[in-house]
């Protein structure tokens, strides 16, 4: 009987694990709807931010902005890892670390020193172990993102990127591409490069359409975008990881409640066979202790 009840007892264990994980994919699935309406609404403005920030760069002539500096002499790199404050989302942390490990492994030569600027507590106790000694920034998620802690990160990179402390940021983070797929990339972030439109498909229509006239000036313009797209592309990095977060939970925590499933049904037949085993040993030690007495 001590079989019996030691298996019992794993089941109802099982039960109650399996009451939790169906409520954590609940919970993450009403989270992922909210955050993925965030990050489908912040797309679109961080993609005119940088078409606009394009065409005024195109027609600004010689005006510039000391975060469009390229430096041919760069020593340091600085590297922001974002990742989430809790676990239990599979690889999703994982994969993460393991893109920003391999990315300065790999711009190891190019840069003399590497500094981390870690968004989330699994970056943040990660790298504490490791490399204590280049963490400029650590800080939490958060429950919700928002634009101000964004911003704030956004400036104190560009502020050490002005002074010259490090001569190039990049962003690694978890892209969200839908409910089952979050894939770990590697953007840069400063000196910030607008992108370019291929030769190709320039045509008169766009040349005239940059050769508007800027009012005041193009630098002063520039000296407000610029600014403005660091800090909107740390605030879409922070929405993209925030909605492959609750993607990645989701999914694992319906992994998890299928497994105690398929687990409660193998337990509950092993307890059948055992119970049914019992009460035959039951039935033969009656029968065989009536037989003795006749």
């Amino acid at each position: 009987m001590a079989g019996l009840r030691d298996i019992k007892r794993r089941i109802v264990s099982v039960e109650s694990t399996q009451k939790i994980t169906s409520a954590m994919k609940m919970v993450s699935a009403a989270k992922l709807r909210r955050a993925q309406d965030a990050i489908e609404s912040a797309r679109p403005y961080a993609e005119r931010m940088k078409s606009t920030l394009e065409e005024v760069a195109g027609a600004g002539g010689d005006a510039s902005h000391p975060l469009l500096e390229q430096r041919e002499d760069r020593k340091t790199l600085e590297v922001v890892v974002v990742t989430s404050d809790r676990g239990l989302a599979g690889a999703f942390n994982g994969n993460v670390i393991k893109a920003a490990n391999a990315m300065m492994e790999e711009r190891s030569g190019e840069f003399a020193n590497s500094r981390l600027t870690l968004i989330g507590k699994k970056a943040v106790d990660h790298y504490r172990r490791r490399r204590a000694a280049d963490i400029t920034h650590a800080s939490d998620v958060g429950s919700d993102v928002n634009y101000p802690e964004a911003q704030e990160i956004a400036r104190g990179l560009m502020d050490r990127f002005e002074k010259g402390e490090v001569d190039e940021v990049v962003l690694v983070f978890s892209e969200f591409v839908s409910t089952m797929t979050q894939t770990p990339v590697v953007v840069p972030l400063l000196p910030f490069v607008p992108p370019e439109v291929p030769e190709g498909e320039k045509d008169s229509e766009e040349e005239e359409k940059l050769a508007y006239e800027i009012e005041p000036d193009p630098a002063k313009l520039l000296a407000v975008l610029v600014p403005k797209a660091v800090e909107v592309g740390v605030y879409r990095a922070l929405l993209e990881n925030q909605a492959g977060e609750h993607a990645a939970r989701m999914t694992a925590m319906e992994n998890a409640t299928r497994n105690s499933e398929e687990l409660i049904e193998t337990l509950t037949l092993q307890y059948n066979r055992a119970r049914q085993a019992a009460i035959t040993t039951e039935l033969v030690e009656i029968v065989t202790g009536a037989q003795a007495l006749e």
